[in-house]
């Protein structure tokens, strides 16, 4: 499984990285998702993918 982050769907909420920081940050210059393991799919993973605001976040195969 592997973890995808669509930053033109991105609106910056920031929820993924509080829920899961060591999968997600926010970018310095413009506050939008950053993908820090992409197979990491942690229970905090999968919530900060439920939540996203945005449906930036998905889990593929």
């Amino acid at each position: 499984m592997r973890i995808t982050a669509d930053r033109n769907v991105c609106i910056g909420a920031g929820l993924c990285a509080l829920t899961a920081p060591e999968v997600f940050d926010q970018s310095d210059e413009d506050g939008l998702v950053h993908l820090l393991d992409p197979t990491a799919t942690t229970p905090a993973a999968r919530e900060a993918i439920q939540i996203c605001p945005s449906g930036a976040l998905t889990l593929t195969d």
